[in-house]
């Protein structure tokens, strides 16, 4: 039990942390980018200006979202409030897909009539230090994303990681523009609205997973029914289903025992099942039903298992 507490607390330290370091680093890019594009009036550089302050209003939603999530369940809320983070990621793809739309109206405006752009070597710094220093968050989120496997946090990684492939396309731009080339201003921001775009359609499709409670993959839900039949009293294994809500997940089954186990033993049985099924999600809280073999009716039985 101190584990798993040991385990949560570590969870709500690390979302906290990312959280406010996103905010940070969203707030820095868009003072750094809209003194470039002050000095420069490339299009381009508008594109990613208007992509970090989406940035920073999704990291901000996010480390609202994140403390909801983390609050512990209550009498109205008896499995928590985990599932504020599908929100939260299903609110910002509305957003970014709405940048995308604005960003392909504005390239086009450009490369219709595009105009000369000044100073470009300052648009080339801040693009360079944009580079590194979106590097750097993104590759502390995917460390958090693995010890969390949070969904708000992988929504705001999408943007950022979003943010590399346009900062390294607005560079191209900018050094093209400075070759003679000013249309690319234009059509590399095109290409970035329709990478944003993508992008936001992949955060609503995940959202609307978690909200709509989908399955553990298919091999998690494998290895969850192998454990649970591995025990040498477990007949078989049914109507499995599985489902998260933020950084909990939320899994129950059904046992099939031998009819005349007592129950004292049955319930033995299904803590152990329960203890083992936990230490491959520790972030799990397990329910698991005793049924005798011979009620079980096989026409109608859900997902049934049974060791080969």
């Amino acid at each position: 039990m101190n584990t798993i507490v040991d385990q949560s607390a570590d969870r709500a330290r690390l979302l906290k942390a990312v959280t406010i370091a996103s905010v940070s680093v969203a707030i820095l890019l868009i003072l750094v980018k809209l003194f470039a594009w002050a000095k420069t009036d490339s299009v381009s550089l508008l594109a990613t200006l208007v992509d970090s302050s989406l940035d920073l209003l999704a990291s901000l939603i996010n480390l609202w979202a994140v403390r909801v999530s983390l609050r512990p369940a209550t009498r109205e809320y008896r499995f928590g409030q985990g599932k504020v983070e599908a929100i939260a990621g299903l609110g910002q793809s509305m957003f970014v897909a709405g940048s995308a739309v604005f960003l392909l109206l504005e390239s086009v405006r450009h490369f219709l009539d595009p105009q000369p752009l000044e100073m470009i070597g300052y648009g080339i710094v801040v693009v360079i230090i944009s580079v590194f220093m979106t590097l750097a968050l993104v590759t502390f989120q995917y460390s958090v994303i693995r010890r969390t496997d949070s969904p708000a946090i992988k929504a705001d990684a999408l943007h950022y990681k979003t943010d590399l492939m346009v900062n390294l396309g607005v560079l191209l731009a900018l050094v093209l523009v400075h070759f003679g080339w000013p249309k690319f201003d234009a059509l590399i921001a095109m290409a970035i609205a329709g990478y944003i775009l993508i992008g936001a359609i992949e955060i609503a499709r995940e959202s609307i997973q978690h909200l709509l409670d989908h399955e553990l993959s298919e091999d998690e839900r494998f290895k969850i029914l192998h454990t649970a039949v591995r025990h040498p009293k477990v007949l078989a294994v049914h109507d499995l289903r599985t489902r998260r809500s933020g950084g909990m997940i939320f899994i129950q089954f059904h046992l099939e025992l031998d009819d005349h186990l007592p129950l004292v033993e049955a319930h033995a049985v299904a803590d152990h099942v329960e203890e083992e099924v936990t230490k491959l999600f520790p972030n799990a809280e397990v329910i698991i039903h005793e049924d005798p073999q011979s009620a079980v009716d096989l026409d109608v039985v859900f997902n049934r298992y049974v060791e080969e």
